[in-house]
């Protein structure tokens, strides 16, 4: 039995016609003799808007929280009558969705009362949109003949309770895929769970990616990622209508642009994957003939410099000065357990003998941070920023690599550099509103003869 994980990305599943084209990609695979185990994210923009009435509750409109959560289930009430035609079905999928909505509401009335969004919360009130995007689908491949089977995500997922930011467990999520999972498998039945959801040893929900996990815990044979795009391009197609399709790629170049900003991963998705050395595809749900960009252990050798340009966009640079400090032991090591405590990720640090500068997610409460920071050094902070991520292998031995790239940016101004650190990146920090301008550059500079056994030159984008 070849099992193959297909997680479907919020576009793919946000309405009817979206939901019934993924059902004939999902036919498609069972008709080539492969087991799929589905995965499915929130209807498109759902999870924005369960954020959005989380935030009216916690300011104290109530009201406005109710409107939106009454949005969303005619949202889901109208997409199920519109998939499911026989009266059963429909009859207790849409009481699912009314208990649903019901308790959702109730949750925000209670926090409008208290005023306070704890990480716990908020995990509680996002995750109710893959509980219902994931039974809506399930029920919607059953009328379409696909035999599927609606599997709670949170059953078989099990994180620690960092909430908003829970770690996997791995040997208990794959017990219980082995439990669970893959009894299903083994009888021709086709699973189908919520891409974003999990809970703690307790039950108590928590929110995590998880698509690539399933994978990893039933050994699947691939793991297909489906979006709204033909897979991993040299640069966000919105800022470079003309940029390519990359063909291959290794984990550990995935990985690095997933982490500085490429939409259609997230750094989650890679890592199980490396782990068990399962190929990712990523594919586009709308142009199922596409081949995709294919993520391997290792990527055939490019005659170009670099795969792809990454944007991560609103950070912050904090520049922390402290002559007093010089060539003191123990200084960096005082600097990182401040931002250790206020559990703040640092994408990039440059220092000198009396100062750090380094940078991070603008939604990060910086001033309680710089507060901290100022009881060791004098601390400044500037919101504003973007960091640009060129990807490529072996940048490091390549000769006058650095001189090309800032020739090309040579009318915008560079904050920060990063070069060095990893042999298959390259980065720098830069105003915000200089980004599409610098990436727009850098693309006309570096894919001017791209490498057709890399990119796909055929099918041009724009």
């Amino acid at each position: 039995m070849s099992l193959v994980v297909m997680k479907f990305g919020g576009t793919s599943v946000e309405d009817p016609a979206a939901i019934r084209r993924t059902a004939s990609i999902v036919a498609g695979r069972v008709a080539l003799g492969k087991q799929p185990v589905v995965v499915v994210s929130a209807m498109a923009k759902v999870t924005d808007a369960l954020l959005g009435a989380a935030a009216c509750s916690e300011q104290g409109d109530r009201d406005g929280a109710l409107a939106l959560t009454a949005q969303l289930r005619r949202r889901h009430r109208e997409t199920a009558a519109a998939l499911v035609k026989d009266s059963a079905t429909l009859a207790d999928l849409t009481a699912f969705i009314e208990s649903e909505f019901d308790s959702l509401d109730e949750v925000l009335r209670g926090l409008a009362a208290i005023l306070e969004l704890t990480p716990r919360i908020s995990d509680l009130i996002v995750s109710h949109g893959e509980r219902l995007s994931s039974r809506i689908v399930s029920a919607a491949f059953r009328e379409l003949a696909i035999t599927a089977a609606h599997v709670d995500a949170r059953e078989v997922i099990v994180t620690d309770s960092q909430f908003q930011k829970a770690i996997p467990i791995d040997a208990l999520i794959e017990q219980r895929a082995q439990t669970i999972i893959l009894p299903l498998t083994a009888q021709g039945l086709v699973p189908v769970m919520g891409g974003f959801i999990a809970s703690n040893e307790a039950g108590i929900t928590t929110t995590l990616f998880t698509g690539a996990l399933v994978g990893g815990a039933i050994q699947a044979e691939a793991i297909e990622i489906w979006t709204d795009v033909d897979g991993i391009l040299t640069a966000d197609p919105r800022v470079v209508p003309g940029a390519f399709r990359v063909k291959t790629i290794s984990f550990e170049e995935a990985a690095e642009l997933a982490y500085f900003g490429a939409k259609v991963l997230h750094p989650a998705t890679i890592l199980p994957a490396v782990k068990k050395n399962i190929p990712v595809l990523v594919l586009n749900s709308r142009n199922a003939a596409c081949e995709g960009t294919r993520i391997t252990s290792l990527a055939p050798p490019c005659k170009s410099p670099f795969k792809s340009i990454a944007v991560k966009k609103k950070l912050s640079i904090i520049d922390v000065v402290a002559s007093r400090m010089l060539m003191t032991h123990g200084y960096m090591k005082e600097i990182f357990t401040v931002f250790d405590k206020h559990k703040c990720a640092v994408d990039m640090v440059s220092t000198s003998e009396v100062s750090v500068s380094l940078t991070v997610d603008s939604k990060e409460n910086l001033p309680a941070l710089a507060d901290d920071l100022g009881q060791l050094a004098d601390v400044k902070y500037e919101g504003g920023k973007a960091l640009i991520c060129l990807v490529g292998d072996d940048i490091r031995g390549q000769n006058g690599i650095a001189a090309q790239v800032f020739a090309a940016i040579r009318h915008i101004n560079v904050r920060m550099i990063s070069q060095g650190a990893s042999e298959i990146n390259m980065s720098f920090m830069i105003d915000e509103s200089d980004a599409d301008e610098a990436v727009r550059s850098l693309h006309a500079t570096f894919f001017k003869e791209p490498d057709p056994a890399i990119f796909d030159t055929e099918a041009r984008r724009g």
